[in-house]
């Protein structure tokens, strides 16, 4: 490879490309036009959308206005089992779509699964549905999917979660995009404050061996991150985010209910329960008492009624088909057609209990006629606001009921998870209100106020030698 080579690999296509929109679709609800005008407009751009809130009719108004202006095709990139249901809701709204090659300037639609069997030279635009799935993968897929796109002038990544815990994310989509590569954010805004022992460094390590650091803002950064980050991204919760009404966005309740199951079972070598504290102590603890929490979600779950019911462990998975009726389990090992059948089953209610795990079935999917869930708790948050977010989401109609199943060993875990959710709740409060108050600097002129030239020389002076505004100096 020679050193031109070599560099254009490297390069970025940095020109812009925005435009506006050339046509917008009817169905949208305001907040929705507004978030695809400016996405247009940027030509590339991040949508930070919560569970329920139309990402999907966004991103094909979005995609569908591109091929327009370009007359050229573009590809949505969707988790798997979520191409179909992409699908369904572009014929919906009447954007032609397709799921294999054409040679129509029109919408492409596959999973991430299927990337490699396209070539990226014939698209002039890319989509990233449920963009935050991209850290679930390991870094040749990662590193896949950023060069598919990186030459393209339009590009477009949707997220219901960008960690806010997790500001290494933003970094990524940001490089993703074209913008900052996440190293030079992490250089320009935040320091590293890690203090550890090598111990702590060895139980922090993921599963490409490498530290998870600690960021923290720079002094006074955290305004100026706010404002790049408002130059690419928008992020929303409700309308009212946006400063639009919420009326028909509203979540019906939701009720998290704790399950602790006793078991007279003890690990080996333990006369009392105590807690599991290590990773490996909570496995042992998880398959020593696999069929009483099993025993426990399938009287929960009952014989009539949908329910969603999340595991962690294969052997979960089996027994809970085992125990439950008319339950049916979609594993990592299924093929990509028999996953997608499956999905499509459960939200046709030809399928009463759907048995899956959040890394499988968590991303994207809209499982809105089903109101019961249960869930074997992990550390991941992510995970579980994934999971729960399937159901729990802006259309359903009934409130939402969680079971969450564990023993008193693990109670720690369910703790650990809940301190989670508190956190990550504050700290996307803390990003919307700094995200709404960068968008009001930006849109406001700071300069507004008209001078007020007073009559009296004598107050006019002593008004500079105080810095004080003339009209309220006491002569």
């Amino acid at each position: 490879m020679i050193y031109e080579q070599f560099l254009d690999q490297k390069a970025q296509m940095t020109e812009e490309h925005g435009f506006e929109t050339i046509q917008q679709m009817d169905f949208l609800f305001d907040f929705q036009r507004y978030l695809v005008e400016w996405a247009t407009r940027a030509g590339r751009a991040a949508i930070f959308a919560d569970c329920g809130l139309g990402k999907t009719p966004m991103q094909l108004v979005w995609a569908q206005n591109v091929v327009e202006k370009t007359n050229r095709p573009v590809l949505i990139l969707t988790p798997l089992g979520v191409a179909a249901q992409t699908m369904r809701e572009a014929e919906k709204f009447h954007i032609e779509a397709h799921r294999t090659m054409t040679d129509r300037a029109a919408i492409h639609v596959t999973n991430y699964e299927r990337l490699h069997q396209w070539d990226s030279a014939q698209f002039i635009g890319c989509v990233c549905d449920e963009s935050s799935i991209l850290k679930s993968f390991n870094g040749v897929r990662r590193r896949q999917i950023t060069d598919f796109m990186h030459k393209m002038p339009y590009r477009l990544l949707c997220s219901a979660t960008p960690a806010p815990n997790d500001y290494v994310e933003f970094g990524t989509s940001s490089q993703a995009l074209g913008y900052l590569d996440y190293s030079d954010m992490l250089a320009r805004f935040f320091k590293n404050e890690e203090k550890m022992s090598e111990a702590e460094r060895h139980g922090r390590r993921t599963r490409e061996g490498v530290v998870i650091p600690k960021w923290v803002f720079k002094g006074h950064a955290e305004e100026p991150f706010v404002r790049w980050l408002c130059s690419w991204a928008r992020a929303c919760r409700k309308p009212s985010d946006l400063g639009f009404q919420d009326d028909g966005f509203v979540l019906p309740k939701l009720t998290e209910v704790e399950h602790i199951v006793e078991t007279s079972k003890l690990p080996e070598g333990k006369l009392l329960h105590v807690a599991a504290v290590s990773f490996h102590e909570q496995m042992e603890e998880r398959r020593l008492n696999m069929d009483e929490r099993c025993a426990k979600v399938a009287e929960l779950v009952g014989k009539r009624g949908q329910a969603l019911v999340w595991c962690q462990l294969n052997k979960e998975s089996e027994t809970l088909v085992d125990m439950i009726r008319g339950a049916i389990e979609t594993v990592q090992s299924d093929r990509d057609e028999v996953k997608e059948e499956k999905f499509l089953g459960f939200c046709d209610g030809s399928i009463r209990v759907l048995v899956t795990k959040p890394k499988v079935g968590g991303w994207g999917l809209n499982f809105q006629h089903c109101h019961h869930e249960t869930f074997f708790p992990s550390h991941s948050f992510e995970q579980y606001y994934q999971a729960v977010r399937r159901c729990w989401r802006f259309g359903q109609k009934h409130p939402v009921k969680v079971d969450i199943v564990t023993t008193a060993a693990e109670r720690d875990v369910l703790k650990n998870l809940q301190r989670k959710q508190a956190q990550a709740e504050r700290l996307f409060d803390r990003m919307i209100e700094n995200m709404q108050h960068a968008l009001n600097i930006e849109r406001t002129n700071p300069f507004q106020q008209k001078e007020e030239i007073p009559s009296d020389p004598q107050r006019l002076i002593l008004a500079r030698k105080q810095h004080t505004p003339p009209h309220i100096i006491d002569v």
